[in-house]
């Protein structure tokens, strides 16, 4: 069976109506990234940074799944543990259309990290109260999300998964953000054919094999056909 490592990066989600990491100003949805997004912020206005991640909990009841997500699920029900989605977004599309075989390396947002004692339960209700930690009982609640500054989240299954493919596809994302900048150059050191299906082509220090442009919502759905297609072949 053919192993595959999909990494999805905001592009996918974004026809779903999810804001992108950064705007065209530099921002991320009004605020600055220093200001939201580093445990400094955290330590220095905790009420803030509480605040934005709750309204962005809060959104994702007003988004859905769309052909994307839905074809990566298909791909996982023909290749089951084959397939490897390893995502940089913090919402809950890749699992609501239906993903299991998935690692959120950033984090996400319908889970509370305890500062306390490191519990990470799932968390649908606002943080800005401080709610106790339903492990320790201590206030210390945050956003179960990776901030500048901190490690992602199961780097080694990552590097595992990447360096055993047959093929590594980067979706919607413009891979110039380390760790995962960095893993179409292991991939391809590792001989695994290399795809990339983005809004605009990359600027990856090493080039994909097969570079498509467009929507995710199109090439997604139009890429998962042609490798179960191949797979159906193979088995045949």
């Amino acid at each position: 069976m053919t192993r595959i490592v999909v990494l999805t990066g905001a592009g996918i989600s974004a026809e779903s109506g999810v804001p992108t990491f950064r705007g065209p100003d530099g921002l991320w949805e009004g605020h600055r990234i220093e200001d939201v997004a580093t445990p400094q912020a955290f330590d220095l206005d905790p009420g803030t940074v509480l605040r934005f991640y709750d309204a962005r909990r809060r959104a994702l009841t007003r988004v859905a799944p769309n052909a994307a997500h839905r074809a990566l699920a298909r791909l996982e029900g023909a290749l089951g543990d084959g397939l490897l989605v390893v995502t940089q977004n913090v919402d809950d599309l890749h699992e609501r259309a239906g993903s299991r075989n998935l690692v959120h390396m950033h984090g996400e947002l319908r889970r509370a990290l305890c500062v306390a004692c490191g519990a990470r339960p799932e968390w649908d209700e606002d943080l800005a109260g401080r709610p106790s930690c339903p492990t320790c009982g201590q206030r210390m609640l945050r956003p179960d999300v990776v901030w500048f500054g901190e490690m992602p989240y199961e780097l080694d299954r990552i590097e595992q998964a990447i360096v055993a493919c047959d093929v590594f596809a980067s979706i919607g994302t413009s891979g110039v953000v380390y760790p995962a900048a960095g893993y179409v150059a292991l991939a391809s050191a590792f001989g695994a054919r290399t795809v990339e299906l983005n809004l605009e082509p990359s600027d990856a220090d090493v080039p994909f094999d097969d570079a498509r442009a467009g929507r995710a919502s199109e090439l997604v759905p139009a890429w998962v056909d042609e490798v179960i297609a191949a797979e159906a072949s193979a088995r045949s």
